[in-house]
């Protein structure tokens, strides 16, 4: 009867985990395999899942659920340490004050009973001594109780350590930031004679250019008053102006009032030297051809056709047909086609109100819209229009009105 439980369980285990065969093929080499497994080797591998299932379970669980409390207890006992630490250094002290302050009762006492070498006043004094000798006795007896008896204790040498360590820290803080203000003086010292250096050198190179740039310009100061401009006027301009050859306008610097003259002076000299530049480039200066052969002037003359005076609005320049022809800066063609008694003409709009224009051409060699560059050529000598023989009428406009461009024209 006492084996009866036992055959019951072990009949529930081989309903749960019943034998079983099984057979494996090896398609590779052509054979098969036949398995059997017992009812107890299923119970048995089984068991040893469950277990190694429930081990780790456990284990994770008793991981999690005590690092936190075990690293807690670790951080404790690291701070009772310090703290024990820490008291055994004001032990440490107040022993030391305890020997001194012995000491020094000692020698009080031996001169006091040595009545003969001392006189009155030396005595008073004496037991003066004596008496704040034994009063710090007593305070140090104090704070020994305290530590030994009050479990809420706070080192006092824990404090003078803090203090200690963060004196020699600002200390050396302190000759760190000295050795940087010495160097940071040197290095401000080079910036300000390798400054001086750059703006003398800057505010020469810029006079001298500057200079060069007001000679190609001073020719045609009298036709530039004469349009009702000056140079200041057209630099302002020229600074403001932008364009797809060109480039952006001219931003200023923004110099501070506090800061030394000799800067805002170098701004200055560089915004001139910049308008200068650009104007250089952006106004038509030169001739429209190779060689230089100037048959009619600008103004009044006689019409060639019917010999009554009328006044010619530009240059006749003598030349064969094809001759070419050049744009004498950046600009973007306006116009480009047949034009009444010019022909065939092409006008290029430069900036600032100034354009020119090529009339009697024998061909066109660009489009309206066209961007075209300093050189370019923008079409070819002839005799369209009302014209007497090959050669170029040319003209320079300020806002659409031709004035006499030979200012313009010579070199």
């Amino acid at each position: 009867m006492a084996s009866w439980p036992f055959r019951a369980l072990w009949r529930g285990i081989v309903r749960i985990f019943p034998e079983r065969d099984f057979t494996i093929m090896d398609t590779q080499h052509g054979n098969v395999y036949c398995f059997h497994q017992s009812s107890f080797w299923r119970f048995t591998k089984f068991c040893g899942k469950a277990g190694l299932v429930l081990w780790a379970s456990w284990s994770t669980y008793v991981f999690m659920y005590h690092r936190p409390l075990l690293q807690k207890r670790t951080e404790q006992l690291e701070e009772e340490k310090t703290n024990h630490a820490r008291q055994l250094s004001d032990l440490l002290v107040y022993l030391k004050k305890y020997n001194d302050l012995a000491r020094n009762l000692n020698n009080i006492d031996y001169k006091a009973l040595d009545s003969k070498k001392v006189s009155d006043s030396e005595r008073d004094s004496l037991i003066k001594k004596r008496l704040n000798t034994w009063s710090e006795l007593d305070f140090l007896q104090t704070r020994l109780n305290g530590m030994f008896s009050d479990v809420d204790y706070v080192p006092e040498f824990r404090n003078l350590s803090d203090l200690s360590a963060q004196y020699e820290l600002v200390k050396s803080e302190n000759e760190e930031l000295k050795k940087q203000n010495q160097l940071l003086t040197e290095n401000m010292l080079s910036v300000s004679d390798a400054d001086n250096q750059i703006v003398n050198l800057v505010s020469k190179l810029t006079k001298e250019n500057t200079d060069d740039l007001r000679k190609s310009l001073k020719k045609i100061n009298n036709t530039i008053v004469n349009l009702g401009l000056n140079e200041n006027v057209l630099i302002k301009r020229a600074n403001d102006f932008s364009s797809h050859l060109v480039g952006a306008s001219f931003v200023p610097l923004q110099i501070d009032n506090e800061l030394d003259p000799k800067y805002q002076k170098l701004a200055d000299s560089l915004e001139l030297w910049n308008g200068l530049s650009r104007l250089n480039t952006i106004l038509p200066l030169g001739a429209p051809v190779d060689k230089v052969r100037i048959t009619s002037t600008f103004g009044i003359r006689n019409d060639p056709f019917n010999g009554a005076p009328k006044k010619h609005k530009g240059l006749d320049f003598a030349g064969k047909i094809g001759t070419e022809l050049f744009a004498i800066a950046p600009g973007r063609i306006i116009s480009a086609g047949e034009r009444v008694g010019y022909g065939k003409t092409v006008e290029v709009d430069h900036g600032l109100g100034f354009s020119t224009l090529y009339a009697h051409l024998s061909k066109i060699n660009v489009v309206r819209g066209d961007w075209v560059r300093q050189g370019t050529v923008v079409g070819l000598a002839g005799s369209s229009g009302r014209s007497t023989g090959p050669h170029l009428h040319y003209e320079i406009r300020y806002k659409g009105v031709p004035f006499n461009p030979e200012k313009f024209v010579k070199e």
